[in-house]
């Protein structure tokens, strides 16, 4: 009887042991597969931000290259509007020396020396005036008599040709002191006195001025003085000898001065984009101002 009821006591006791556990390999078991996701649903999930990834890294891209596009379509607006005219709207100080600047005289190799302003309106013609003066010098033929000095004055309108290029062709009228020359008798003081003349100037000018600051010219033309038309008897060429009763002429060449003559001239200058910009500077000042915003 003790015998039996030991046996039944350990077969129960073994029976409760192996059920706890098989309760504890199916619970762990069935945890995992509850709160995991499946492998599709991962996948799904990780291409649907893959492509959120992708589709706004190429929405930046296309949105970079196209401001890229318009900064180039406005940078080369700006430029062609400069490469239609680079003439018009331009105020340029200048310097120089010959006929412009403002006069010439004698052998034609006498030169006066000087500075003027230009400015140049959207039709291309440009007004200008320009005032010099003429240094002391000593005589070539006698070192102990000098050659009076002096100053001289010229104004006049020019039109420029070829506004899309760099170098302008242009034509030239103007009025003021055109010729000098000394007069052949030295005063009191061992001075041989100046002789100005006044009179219109024609010339052909070759100019070079782009969006830059610099400029540059050269003319080549004609004098020609009303003044010295006159008969000796008014000529500012000509005085009366009291000994041989006649007139003569005040300066070395026997025939008085020439009413007309071939003069030449240089100018170089600086020319002002800043104090009066037309369409083209405004457009360019803007673009600078815009890549500045975008750099900070």
């Amino acid at each position: 009887m003790c015998l039996t009821l030991c046996l039944t006591a350990f077969l129960a006791w073994a029976q409760d042991d192996e059920f706890d556990d098989s309760d504890f390999v199916s619970a762990g078991n069935s945890a995992p597969a509850a709160a995991a996701p499946s492998a599709s649903e991962s996948d799904d999930e990780f291409d649907d931000a893959e492509d959120s990834y992708v589709s706004r890294s190429k929405k930046e891209d296309m949105e970079a290259r196209k401001k890229f596009e318009e900064d180039q379509r406005a940078d080369e607006y700006a430029n062609s509007l400069r490469r239609r005219d680079w003439l018009k709207d331009r105020l340029m100080l200048e310097i120089g020396m010959g006929s412009r600047a403002p006069f010439m005289g004698e052998t034609g190799m006498g030169m006066g020396f000087g500075a003027g302003a230009e400015y140049i309106t959207r039709w291309h013609i440009g007004v200008y005036g320009s005032f010099g003066f003429l240094p002391k010098g000593t005589d070539n033929d006698f070192d102990d008599i000098e050659l009076e000095g002096g100053t001289g004055w010229k104004a006049g309108i020019n039109y420029y040709l070829f506004p899309k290029n760099p170098l302008h062709l242009g034509l030239s009228v103007s009025y003021g002191t055109v010729y000098f020359d000394h007069d052949v008798k030295p005063n009191e003081d061992n001075i041989r006195p100046l002789i100005k003349v006044n009179g219109f100037q024609f010339d052909a000018l070759i100019t070079y001025l782009t969006n830059e600051w610099y400029f540059l010219q050269f003319s080549v033309g004609m004098y020609y003085a009303p003044e010295l038309t006159k008969a000796k008897e008014e000529s500012i060429s000509y005085t009366f000898d009291k000994i041989n009763k006649e007139y003569v002429s005040r300066v070395v060449n026997p025939d008085g001065m020439s009413k007309t003559g071939i003069v030449f001239g240089i100018m170089i200058g600086y020319a002002l984009p800043e104090l009066f910009p037309d369409d083209t500077e405004k457009r360019r000042r803007e673009r600078e101002k815009e890549r500045e915003r975008s750099s900070k």
